[in-house]
Order: C-alpha cells, then sequence, then structure tokens
C-alpha cells in the first residue's frame, strides 16, 4: 500500500511539474493539490461512463453548482465548452487545471476570451441576436407580468447591440465585446454570470489547498 502511494505520489509530482510550466497562475504545489483535488472528483463521479479519465457534463455541472452556486444550466454548458478544448465530451485533468486559472485567477484579458467563448453558444465566434436573446431570458429573474416578457428581452438585445456592437454588423465579435468591457467592465458577465464571486473563490481555494 505505502509502496503504491509512493508511486502515486511521485506520479502526480512529475505530472504537476509538467503542467505548472505550462499553466499560469498557480505554483507547483498549488498544481499537486489541484491534481488530488481532480482525482478526488474522479472518484465520485462513475468511472464506468466512457470518460476517458475525465469529468463528464454532469459531473461538471454539479461542481459547478455545489461549489460556485451556478444553476444556469446555459451558462453551465458554456463554461464546460470552455474548459474543455480538445471537444471530446470530457475534462481532462490538465484543462481542469488550465480552466481554473482563468476561472479563479485569471485577468481582465482572459477572462474576457473566457466570458466571450461561454457566451458564443455555438461556437462561430461571435454572440448573434438569438444567442443574446436565448442567454438573457435564461438569466433574468422571469417575473409574472401581463407584458410579453420575450418582448422586453427582444428591446434588450436591441439596447445592448446599440452599446457593444461597434461595427454595427448586427452580432458582436470578440472585437465588440473585447471593446465594451474594457470601456464598462460590468459589461463582462452582461448574458450571465458565468465566473465565481471573491466569496467562492476564497473558500474554494482554502479547501483546496490549506486543508490538504
Amino acid at each position: 500500500m505505502s509502496e503504491m502511494s509512493s508511486v502515486n505520489r511521485k506520479w502526480i509530482q512529475a505530472l504537476a511539474e509538467t503542467i505548472s510550466k505550462q499553466v499560469k497562475h498557480f505554483n507547483k504545489t498549488e498544481v499537486e493539490c489541484l491534481i488530488r483535488g481532480f482525482n478526488d472528483l474522479l472518484e465520485e463521479q462513475n468511472i464506468s461512463k466512457n470518460t476517458a479519465g475525465g469529468l463528464d457534463r454532469g459531473r461538471f455541472r454539479s461542481i459547478l453548482h455545489d461549489m460556485f452556486g451556478m444553476t444556469d444550466y446555459m451558462i453551465m454548458d458554456g463554461v464546460f465548452r470552455t474548459f474543455d478544448k480538445d471537444n471530446d465530451g470530457s475534462v481532462s485533468v490538465k484543462e481542469w487545471i488550465e480552466g481554473l486559472s482563468v476561472f479563479l485567477r485569471g485577468s481582465l484579458e482572459e477572462k474576457i476570451k473566457y466570458c466571450f467563448h461561454v457566451y458564443d453558444l455555438n461556437g462561430d465566434n461571435y454572440i448573434s441576436k438569438e444567442e443574446m436573446f436565448q442567454l438573457l431570458k435564461n438569466s433574468l429573474n422571469r417575473q409574472p407580468t401581463e407584458e410579453d416578457p420575450d418582448e422586453g428581452i427582444k428591446d434588450l438585445v436591441e439596447i445592448t447591440l446599440k452599446k457593444m456592437d461597434h461595427d454595427h454588423d448586427g452580432r458582436l465579435s470578440f472585437a465588440d465585446f473585447e471593446k465594451a468591457v474594457r470601456e464598462e467592465d460590468l459589461l463582462l458577465e452582461g448574458f450571465g454570470i458565468c465566473l465565481p464571486d471573491n466569496t467562492s473563490i476564497e473558500r474554494y481555494e482554502r479547501h483546496l489547498f490549506e486543508e490538504q
């Protein structure tokens, strides 16, 4: 048993050495903690699913909900797509750590890219009017009113486009989105909360880095 744990520890150290050279914002010791945490999450997942040693969409959603309080399935699916860089339907340990480096500690530039990809639902490198409508409809608290709520959301999409669509082509390119966010940083998560708040970050990092 001790021999196995020794082998496992050496494997984690070697993997951490490699990943820490490729990922920003985490040092080697933190990467080791992240690998151990990832392995724990995998054990909790039903490994019999064909996920090639990665977190599947369902488990990933549960983590976002339980650890970071996310509830919007459309946004959570967007976060999953953004983490799953090779698009194989599961998040590997390297993808998990790369994703968390931006999710927890990213620069504004990194977070702008991340949020844009989350909101680009079909992956065509634009946020279309239809995508804005779906995202806003999903994220706004639906209050029962006499007015048609869809009409109010359509109006909001038009207002948003006037503010953010700098090249006036009826959709948001990354350049449009970046320019708008740099002018008004509240627009970063304008189509739905897809980043954790500071309290969630501190709690998660404390659990991960201090309690291990």
